[in-house]
């Protein structure tokens, strides 16, 4: 299984290819452990709102919204640890 630096280059490169199992590993690792709902993975990031990180499996796949839901909260998650160092 590729590495969290390797997932995230291929989810920005071609969002529409990105496996689940991929993306739920990145997803657990920047957000900790999904609260299940049917066949929805819902993290909870560490602020109250948008983006909200929820996706569900596709015949092994993420639609991409959902790739750009993850992309846009690691982004602020990375943005927000910058302006704490």
């Amino acid at each position: 299984m590729p590495s969290i630096p390797k997932i995230l280059e291929i989810m920005r490169t071609n969002p529409n290819a990105v496996r689940f199992a991929d993306a739920l590993k990145v997803s657990t690792f920047y957000f900790g452990k999904p609260r299940i709902h049917g066949s929805h993975h819902v993290f909870k990031p560490p602020w109250k709102g948008e983006p909200w990180v929820n996706i569900q499996e596709k015949e092994g796949f993420l639609k991409p919204y959902q790739v750009k839901q993850i992309l846009d909260a690691v982004d602020k998650l990375e943005r927000e640890k910058d302006v704490q160092s």
